[in-house]
């Protein structure tokens, strides 16, 4: 395998499996894997237990002067294989999964004071290279040169049904109507936002999962990420 390391922007739809797969490509490197959803979500949750949204209404104005007070790391947990997130030397990683962040966070990550701090967190970390990146605008604002680009997408029931095994597997109380409706509601606000839409770069190569395998996909990925590192 070539040694030469890149940067592996992956775009596309919630609840495709963009950071499974992420997860999976940079176990199979050596990669250092960034979860910029988990960002965003971090923000969210840090809003909702801060005040500045009640009843799911989000006060942008509190969020943005709350923005100086985070401080998000990712610290690698050896018994689960994977990075954890933590915001403010607090660990987080499960608080963020539930359905009350999963409904703030499109309108969370809109917020062009959010999406700026966050940002420039992402490209500093994409400094050291060999990372992989998945999110809504890793390919088009974050890192444009990125060597590869890869488009997730999947039919939307497929993803809602993925969803709504992954939280009720969780022990959590959701409806397969409300997961759907959430994921279309998600799509929709995240490809019409102002700021840093869902789209894709005109260089991304799409992926399509919706019948596709784990496995499947990692076969289709060794074969792109040796023609990208060829280059």
């Amino acid at each position: 395998m070539n040694n030469k390391r890149i940067i592996i922007a992956i775009d596309g739809h919630s609840s495709c499996g963009k950071s499974t797969f992420a997860k999976a490509i940079a176990a199979r490197l050596g990669y250092i894997f960034i979860d910029t959803g988990a960002m965003y979500r971090a923000v969210t949750l840090y809003a909702l237990e801060h005040g500045a949204i009640l009843s799911g209404i989000v006060d942008e104005e509190r969020v943005v002067g709350m923005l100086g007070e985070i401080n998000i790391d990712f610290r690698f947990n050896p018994e689960r294989g994977a990075s954890d997130i933590y915001v403010n030397g607090d660990l987080v990683e499960g608080r963020i999964r539930t359905i009350e962040v999963s409904n703030c966070v499109s309108a969370v990550s809109s917020i062009a004071e959010v999406r700026s701090k966050l940002v420039a967190m992402q490209q500093e970390m994409g400094l050291r290279r060999g990372i992989v990146m998945d999110g809504r605008d890793i390919g088009t604002v974050v890192f444009p040169d990125a060597e590869l680009k890869i488009y997730m997408t999947a039919d939307p029931m497929v993803r809602a049904e993925r969803r709504y095994k992954e939280l009720t597997a969780k022990g959590d109380n959701v409806t397969l109507e409300e997961i759907y409706e959430n994921v279309v509601s998600r799509d929709k606000a995240d490809m019409s936002r102002a700021i840093s839409p869902l789209r894709k770069a005109d260089d991304a190569i799409v992926l399509d999962n919706s019948q596709m395998s784990v496995e499947e996909q990692m076969t289709w990925f060794m074969e792109r990420y040796e023609e990208a590192v060829a280059k």
